[in-house]
């Protein structure tokens, strides 16, 4: 059979999503290896998790791509996943040059990565796909309470929640990347939605979470749900053009009252998908299977609902380190 090596990029702490490659990887093409890069290797517990691992030089440079080839080549890659948001536009761009050698970046279309990154086509996107958003005001016409972010902002950096028009400053007004928008009540739960799409783009899996504590931005204790959001999503998704391979959407939800606003959408694995993949959802198998072993994927709600999840903190040792 085939080696064919999966490559796991800035891989940071994420441990659980090196586990999980190398779990399906051992049981479909035993022979194959799951290999990490981070800028400092030697502080990735991920890295250590991995069979093999390396120091990458940072996405703007323009060594990136040259290194990231040579790896590819070198080490029999044939699956790239990327992890964070700063490098996802520069390797949508590079999709299909590393397909013409042999490697699979798992990464949606550069039209949809683009629009992610901006939030106001982002609405359109949303819109488009008849989901919920918070309501958008022009600047000239604002409503208070109101919500302000940076229309390419990531990791909530540059919010601010505007109570009333005194803390509306002449910055934030005058700031040509901010947009305001309806402020949702405190009240509303924040879900992530893993979504899995195949190659062709077509819907094959998603499950709701509920975030319901986070830590640095971070899930730490979550549950996977099967609600209304479920069942409105069903018929949405399949209309996310450009989507490919695991995706998360993020919304805010309020079940009593049976509504949602749809908020963001982050075209890569999310930090609090090991939930999903414990609750069954096995994205990681679909991949290799699809693009290793050429099988066609099949819809599946086949996961466990209410499943929750607590994480705590755990360690990796390493002997005779040097800085």
């Amino acid at each position: 059979m085939k080696k064919n090596n999966i490559l796991i990029l800035s891989a940071g702490r994420r441990v659980e999503l090196v586990q999980a490659f190398k779990i399906e990887l051992a049981q479909l093409i035993p022979l194959s290896r799951v290999i990490a890069v981070d800028l400092n290797p030697n502080l990735s517990a991920a890295c250590q998790a991995a069979d093999e691992h390396y120091k990458a030089p940072n996405v703007t440079s323009d060594k990136y791509i040259p290194f990231l080839k040579k790896l590819c080549i070198e080490k029999s890659i044939s699956m790239v996943i990327p992890t964070i948001d700063s490098e996802l536009l520069v390797l949508s761009t590079y999709r299909e040059y590393f397909k013409s050698f042999g490697v699979n970046l798992i990464i949606s279309e550069v039209s949809l990565v683009k629009a992610c990154r901006n939030k106001n086509q982002l609405t359109k996107i949303f819109h488009e796909m008849r989901l919920d958003t918070p309501l958008i005001f022009k600047k000239d016409d604002l409503s208070f309470p109101c919500f302000v972010k940076p229309y390419d902002g990531s990791s909530s950096n540059g919010t601010h929640a505007l109570i009333d028009k005194s803390m509306l400053s002449d910055n934030i007004l005058n700031n040509e990347k901010n947009m305001f928008m309806e402020l949702i009540p405190s009240y509303y739960d924040e879900y992530t939605i893993d979504v899995y799409y195949d190659r062709k783009g077509k819907l094959k899996s998603f499950v709701p979470r509920l975030r319901i504590e986070t830590r640095s931005g971070e899930v730490s204790k979550g549950v996977t749900k099967n609600n209304f959001v479920y069942e409105h999503l069903l018929n949405k998704l399949p209309n996310l053009i450009g989507a490919k391979g695991c995706i998360t959407l993020q919304m805010l939800v309020c079940e009593k009252e049976g509504v949602y606003k749809a908020i963001e959408i982050n075209p890569r694995f999310g930090g609090g998908y090991p939930l999903s993949y414990c609750a069954g959802a096995n994205y990681p198998r679909m991949l290799i299977s699809e693009y290793f072993l050429d099988e066609q994927i099949d819809f599946s709600d086949d996961w466990e609902i209410d499943l929750l999840m607590l994480r705590y903190d755990s360690k990796i040792l390493l002997n005779d380190y040097k800085s």
